[in-house]
């Protein structure tokens, strides 16, 4: 699905570049579920942002199955990863002026779909993730896990190829966050390819695959045994 071929990245200031993806080479195939964890500043975020083409500074070959995403220009990049991609943010990011309904109905605007079809669409994953009764509700309303389910609501609606998620329990209490990860098992299982990115050791045990980064380098990559899990999403 994935293939990545000496992606580099780096941020100048003055006369100082700080590199903080090194020569990364890596393969996702469809279907995988693949943790990638290291220390702060080790580059995670920057692979994150390169993975879900929120960032044209990179160098090297990016290949989104056939498509080379290296040489899109910028609106190109944008479609794609709206057609392709789904987004799971710590901090959540929905729109405080509309309500669960309309954030989950974001991605779907995107696209050229009759207002039925998008319709059928948000009901169908609002009943989904058992949040139907929350649809009139605005953010401030929710607590933070229900946030968090509608903002992997909005991410996956469109049922995108790939799911990628920044520390998505970070601000969760454990049992949210099981909630959540157990929810991403799910989606896996369904065909969704994930790749998420956490300080967490219990979070790692969901996915399939590790990968580490030390300092912009990929240091580590191994298939691990995923933890058993009894899903379900409250």
């Amino acid at each position: 699905m994935i293939e990545l071929k000496n992606i580099e990245r780096s941020y100048k200031t003055g006369h100082t570049e700080t590199w903080v993806l090194r020569q990364v080479r890596l393969t996702i195939n469809e279907g995988e579920f693949v943790t990638v964890m290291g220390p702060s500043g080790a580059g995670k975020s920057s692979l994150l942002n390169v993975l879900a083409l929120l960032d044209d500074g990179w160098l090297g070959e990016y290949w989104f199955g056939d498509v080379p995403a290296h040489k899109l220009n910028r609106k190109q990049r944008a479609d794609l990863a709206r057609q392709r991609i789904g987004m799971v943010f710590q901090s959540y990011h929905l729109l405080d002026d509309l309500t669960v309904a309309e954030n989950i109905d974001l991605p779907l605007s995107y696209k050229n779909l009759p207002a039925k079809e998008r319709q059928g669409m948000v009901a169908d994953i609002l009943d989904r993730f058992q949040i139907v009764a929350k649809k009139d509700l605005y953010p401030n309303q929710l607590s933070g896990g229900q946030q968090q389910l509608v903002g992997i609501a909005r991410a996956v609606v469109h049922a995108p190829a790939l799911l990628l998620a920044d520390e998505p329990t970070g601000n969760l209490h454990s049992t949210q966050a099981r909630e959540i990860m157990e929810l991403f098992c799910q989606l896996n299982r369904q065909g969704t390819t994930i790749v998420q990115v956490t300080h967490s050791e219990e979070n790692a045990r969901y996915g399939k695959r590790l990968l580490e980064l030390r300092d912009g380098w990929l240091t580590r990559d191994e298939v691990v045994e995923p933890r058993t899990t009894e899903v379900g999403a409250k």
